[in-house]
């Protein structure tokens, strides 16, 4: 069974969507990073050797101002290609503040952090750009083997009486070519070609992991830049929950239990004016009030326990896996319950993943038609893993309105992170990454 599983996705791999947008990643990017890389690296020996010289260092320092610009451009086309075909959004860098004065100009260029790390990407996508030509090629040689029956029997590419050689099967390997001198010898091309295909998908992945990271490392705003910028973000995104969540606490008391206490304190008083006006006081009235007074108080302690279980669970009190644990038995769909956690993370931790749960398992019973869930819950090194994962029908897309939004916004005011893989059809898995200590 376990071998099945391994197998499945692997015989799938050349199939999917991810694998062709991937693969074609790899074939535009070769050209346009040959292609820029080249161009770039002939401004900048120009411009080096230029300014060598004192006649032409100005020569040589315009060249280079040119090169860091067109690597600035290059670069922003690199981030846009990857962000139309493999969905990694990178953020843009700063936009370049030039100087005052001519040399001003001239040095804030030359200075330009951003267009240096532009240069080193488009420098380091020529060998990267030619490995996923590489990995393409791999596609190729395993499609072109395919055919080989067809090309045998209908194209007429068998071994003639002149030429004896048979007909070459191709390999993305430099080395161990193979003829097919039979017709028989054709199949032996077609298993090729088959392994190829299955091998082409992970080859083309590790090819766009290292370009990935080029472009996230590289392309981005920069290390410090990006972390004073996520940091500002989720200061904003803490006060704005902070606020949202004083606002609502208002709200419940002030139409909740405010109402009640008041009628409490008002049927207080009309029982108080009867036992006071000198009169034989009507009990059945008087046992009115009291029912309704004792209805209104029981009311608002219900409303004030629930407004506080809402700040912070009473289940927490005992440790996350066991408010995971009640969590689950309350749920209308079945739930799997595995909990790891050796080390108590803070409260504000446990807080945060005990509502992310909560949320997910709420979208699992309302949306996904799922059958059973399952709640996974583990540490790992300074880590807490929150997975949570149903059998329905997915389609659950991160920042579509599904609830997911709030989520993010909250794990991200502790420097956690949520991945949500959801294709249609299901089955639904959305991660949720976490520190041990806010």
């Amino acid at each position: 069974m376990h071998v099945q599983e391994f197998l499945r996705p692997v015989a799938r791999a050349p199939f999917t969507g991810r694998a062709w947008t991937e693969a074609a990643y790899c074939l535009i990017g070769f050209p346009l990073g040959v292609a820029g890389g080249a161009v770039l690296a002939v401004l900048l020996a120009l411009g080096a050797g230029f300014t060598v010289s004192l006649v032409l260092a100005v020569v040589g320092a315009l060249l280079l101002i040119a090169g860091l610009s067109l690597a600035r451009a290059l670069g922003g086309v690199h981030r846009r290609l990857a962000a139309a075909l493999l969905g990694d959004r990178t953020a843009a860098p700063p936009p370049f503040r030039p100087g005052d004065g001519f040399v001003g100009r001239v040095d804030a260029r030359l200075r330009d952090g951003t267009g240096w790390r532009s240069v080193a990407y488009v420098l380091a996508k020529l060998p990267v750009g030619c490995l996923g030509a590489y990995a393409v090629l791999w596609w190729v040689t395993g499609l072109v083997n395919l055919s080989a029956p067809l090309r045998w029997a209908v194209l007429g590419q068998q071994p003639t009486a002149g030429d004896p050689e048979g007909m070459p099967i191709l390999t993305p390997l430099p080395f161990g070519a193979l003829d097919a001198d039979t017709f028989a010898g054709t199949f032996l091309a077609v298993a090729l070609g088959v392994v190829t295909l299955v091998c082409a998908p992970w080859v083309t992945r590790l090819v766009v992991a290292g370009d990935r990271w080029l472009i996230r490392a590289l392309l981005g705003p920069g290390s410090l830049a990006a972390r004073v910028r996520d940091l500002e973000e989720t200061r904003a995104l803490a006060v704005d929950d902070s606020v949202a969540l004083l606002r609502r606490v208002e709200r419940d008391l002030h139409d909740g239990a405010q109402v009640r206490l008041v009628a409490v304190a008002m049927s207080l008083d009309m029982i108080k004016e009867r036992l006071d006006d000198g009169k034989a006081p009507d009990v059945g009235r008087l046992r009115q009030l009291v029912d309704g007074a004792h209805r209104n108080a029981t009311e608002a302690l219900t409303e004030l326990r629930d407004l506080a279980r809402g700040i912070h669970p009473p289940a927490l009190d005992d440790g996350l896996p066991d408010a995971l644990a009640t969590l689950a038995a309350r749920s209308t769909v079945p739930v799997e319950l595995s909990a790891d956690v050796p080390v108590r993370p803070t409260p504000a931790i446990e807080t945060i993943a005990y509502f992310c749960a909560a949320e997910l398992l709420t979208n699992v019973i309302k949306h996904s038609g799922a059958q059973r869930a399952t709640i996974c819950v583990l540490q790992w090194d300074e880590l807490l893993l929150l997975q949570v994962g149903d059998d329905g029908r997915g389609g659950a897309v991160l920042g579509a309105g599904s609830g997911l939004t709030g989520l993010a916004q909250r794990v991200r005011t502790v420097d956690g992170r949520i991945d949500v893989h959801s294709p249609e059809g299901g089955p639904t898995e959305v991660t949720v990454e976490l520190p041990l200590h806010a």
